[in-house]
């Protein structure tokens, strides 16, 4: 067993975690990141999903790095692909015209991105990147965490680091149990949080939302790309959860908001026809209409629609035995609704199956064609010094109040409406307005622990307020804001919760976000105040 140690351990390299270690890297400190998969990014990259942002985000919303983030992916596109002279000079154009971001695009494009963003301090080995290192163990002494034990995937050896200070940007929240951290799961009760949207009865922390495994698609008319019939085939073409308006495989699903009944298609019309109100092209990622005519066959779209949101069981408070069968019927769905489309699904000129659908494997960097991770929309959640309730951003709970709850200890600012999946208590979408919010200080302060931060969807909030929190520009401003705090708190010599509660370090804490890392503490009063 290997011992290690370092200024900083960041344990967990999604989009929280790479912004936590630039955080640290340009405040002058040495950061160990680890991964337990072989990519950087999460969400963006290993879980496939391309960016879920505010109508805001080309103007205002985020820090400078997750700008530069999304610079650098259009320039990237700019550097390496052969697009029209039109196209390229648009300084917002959207690689994949995806309808449900402004900046759809693949994933390796985003891993390339954010690996030029730490290779200046890769060279110096100022950071130091585990790949395929998962956190088994953590060591605690009294409200410190000591060191965090590590075993690499491949080789099965194990690591120990040590560090003052240790984040948490794992996607489920793994430290948070390792080292007996104050926690939650699941579903608050409306008795314990006051929401309007949270349960009535008993909490509940089986409660989560659904998880997806995502992949990527082409589609070549003519060819017969159609994959072996998954294992559980038979089970997913005859399921209908009692809440879902058809069966699990078709085309029958319901609007998130108004949970209508809606038929959407993978086509509506001709596959490349623009503008169109289908799965394809929701969340396309490639769209060879930016390139000469002809140089590529097809577009590419991003699987990750309702038909693979997997809610018949969670992933956290079960066993190891249960969780790995959950994500394994997870991957089955994912592949059923790939087969029934290839095979079975009704098209619009009266025939069934699709066969041209293929799927790309290299897209996602697998060879099973699914993406190397699973989606996941909610961790554990550390019991915080403040935690942020619906009355803090939800329209409906403000009632008569204008905006959202405005937080002096505020380190970024996000928005996004409150929108949970489909659950594994068998319920429907809740998708409800909220206003542009702030990221209080509060929530990344766990309530005992001294020295260990949430960099990922684990900060203080609850099941209903982690629904506009958790995506990808909010997680990488709390990542961001958690990087900082450690390496501001490390050159002070001062603890986090000192920070806080002390008006001229919170003041001075403050102005260096803002001025030297570029941060947004507040909206403009006439964003803060409209609802989304």
């Amino acid at each position: 067993m290997r011992e290690r140690s370092t200024d900083i351990l960041i344990v967990g390299a999604g989009l929280g975690g790479v912004a936590a270690a630039l955080a640290v890297l340009r405040l002058g400190k040495k950061v160990i990141l680890t991964e337990e998969t072989d990519w950087i990014g999460g969400q963006l990259t290993a879980q496939a999903v391309p960016p879920d942002e505010s109508r805001w985000i080309e103007d205002h919303g985020c820090t400078a790095s997750y700008r530069q983030l999304r610079s650098g992916i259009r320039d990237y596109y700019r550097r390496h692909y052969p697009l029209l002279p039109e196209i390229a000079a648009d300084p917002r154009f959207n690689p994949g015209q995806g309808g449900v971001s402004r900046l759809c695009h693949e994933p390796r494009v985003a891993l390339a991105v954010l690996e030029e963003m730490l290779a200046p301090y890769r060279s110096k080995l100022q950071v130091d990147v585990l790949l395929r290192h998962r956190p088994i163990a953590a060591e605690a002494d009294g409200d410190r965490v000591r060191s965090v034990t590590l075993i690499n995937e491949q080789s099965q050896e194990q690591t120990v680091i040590h560090a003052p200070y240790i984040l948490d940007a794992t996607e489920l929240g793994d430290l948070l149990s390792l080292a007996g951290i104050e926690h939650g799961i699941g579903a608050e009760s409306q008795s314990q949080t006051g929401e309007p949207h949270a349960i009535a009865g008993e909490p509940q922390p089986l409660d989560q939302q659904a998880i997806t495994w995502c992949y990527a698609l082409d589609y070549l008319p003519g060819e017969d790309h159609t994959i072996a019939r998954p294992q559980d085939y038979a089970f997913w073409r005859s399921y209908q959860a009692d809440f879902w308006p058809g069966p699990q495989l078709g085309w029958i699903d319901c609007n998130p908001i108004t949970l209508a009944t809606r038929h959407r298609p993978i086509f509506d019309g001709p596959a490349d026809r623009e503008q169109a109100g289908d799965y394809w092209h929701y969340r396309r990622i490639f769209s060879r209409r930016h390139y000469p005519d002809g140089l590529y066959p097809s577009d590419i779209t991003l699987v990750n629609w309702p038909q693979i949101d997997y809610w018949l069981g969670p992933l956290l408070g079960v066993s190891e035995e249960e969780m790995q069968k959950n994500l394994w019927a997870a991957r089955q769905l994912s592949l059923s609704l790939l087969y029934w489309m290839q095979t079975e699904a009704p098209r619009l000129d009266g025939g069934y199956g699709y066969p041209g659908l293929r799927l790309r494997h290299d897209i996602v960097g697998t060879q099973d064609g699914l993406a190397k991770y699973v989606y996941i929309r909610e961790s554990r959640r550390i019991q915080a010094e403040f935690t942020v309730q619906e009355q803090h951003v939800g329209v409906e709970a403000r009632g008569s109040l204008d905006g959202s709850e405005l937080f002096s200890d505020s380190v970024g600012i996000g928005s996004y409406r409150i929108d949970l999946h489909p659950s594994t208590a068998l319920r429907n979408y809740v998708d409800i307005s909220s206003y542009p919010f702030q990221i209080p200080l509060g929530a990344l302060l766990p309530v005992r622990v001294e020295n260990l931060l949430p960099a990922n969807k684990n900060l203080g909030v609850t099941h209903i307020t982690n629904g506009c929190y958790r995506l990808h520009p909010v997680e990488w401003n709390i990542g961001e804001a958690a990087g900082a705090l450690a390496a501001y708190c490390l050159a002070k010599d001062l603890k986090p919760r000192q920070v806080r509660n002390t008006p001229r370090y919170l003041a001075d804490f403050q102005q260096m976000l803002t001025t030297t890392l570029g941060f947004e503490l507040a909206w403009d009063e006439s964003i803060r105040c409209t609802p989304v």
